[in-house]
């Protein structure tokens, strides 16, 4: 069977085209995000009021991330503390119990030892020749010999077992005084978040009803841009009738007319940001 090259060709065309989409999807350029604000049936200045507007909230949820500052962050680095020293004073009484073990399991072998070499040593009356003295004096040099090497663990677990205990008294102390930062940590990022537990409510139950109504793509492109620049904000307003909100570099002529007419998306050729007019609030 034959295959028509006609239609082979127009195959390629059609994967290369949405190969070229979906490169253009996945870069968000400003061609493909002005397309689709045009391409939405809701009009483009309803769309930039809306997006003002979550900006405006955005920010409002930054103050009061920012009353909280490291707050988050030092208490989460101070239960990650807490939670270390407790692993080690956990660990460290483990080593303590498993050389206290150690012990009992050597002053046992000495028990034994000791009732061995007194069974050789009641065998020396006994003895006929000289090569049975002999052997039973060695057996008594080896059980010896064990017997000190029992002894000297002993003396190095309980060693050990010192140094443990002093450390383990460290390592309390140490946490108690995490506990008790953490404590006054927790006690006051508790009172900030108290306060303004309100007002953040109502601010992200605001925020999630404005951006329901931002459609995914742009809303995407919104996140990327507050992610990029180092204020968060995305969408600005021109700055002294002919400059970025963001960048304070001057727009064209022809951008403000077109910022001002409320008909087309503007993004700021210099930082990225979503261009609108003052007067959009």
């Amino acid at each position: 069977m034959l295959t028509d090259p006609n239609n082979i060709k127009i195959k390629d065309m059609a994967a290369k085209k949405q190969i070229a989409q979906k490169q253009i999807d996945q870069m968000e350029t400003f061609v493909s995000l002005q397309k689709n604000f045009g391409d939405t049936e809701e009009n483009v200045l309803e769309k930039l009021k809306t997006l003002y507007a979550l900006q405006k909230a955005d920010n409002a949820i930054d103050k009061i991330m920012q009353l909280r500052g490291e707050l988050p962050h030092e208490v989460e680095g101070l239960q990650k503390d807490v939670e270390a020293i407790e692993a080690r004073i956990a660990q460290t009484r483990q080593l303590i119990d498993g050389f206290g073990a150690n012990i009992e399991k050597n002053r046992n072998e000495i028990v034994d030892l000791d009732a061995e070499m007194e069974k050789y040593r009641s065998q020396l009356d006994k003895i006929a020749n000289s090569r049975e003295f002999d052997s039973i004096n060695k057996e008594l040099e080896n059980l010896d010999l064990l017997r000190q090497i029992a002894e000297k663990h002993i003396r190095e677990a309980q060693t050990s077992i010192s140094e443990n205990r002093e450390l383990l008294e460290e390592l309390d102390r140490r946490l108690q005084i995490r506990r008790e930062d953490l404590q006054l940590k927790e006690e006051e990022l508790s009172g900030i978040v108290d306060s303004t537990s309100d007002e953040e409510s109502a601010l992200s139950a605001r925020r999630a009803e404005l951006a329901a109504k931002v459609d995914e793509r742009t809303l995407s492109a919104y996140g990327r841009i507050r992610a990029s620049v180092h204020n968060h904000m995305a969408v600005v307003t021109v700055f002294n009738g002919n400059a970025c909100g963001g960048c304070f570099n001057t727009i064209t002529p022809q951008r403000l007319v077109d910022i001002a007419s409320g008909r087309k998306l503007i993004i700021c050729e210099h930082c990225g940001r979503i261009l609108v007019n003052p007067d959009i609030a």
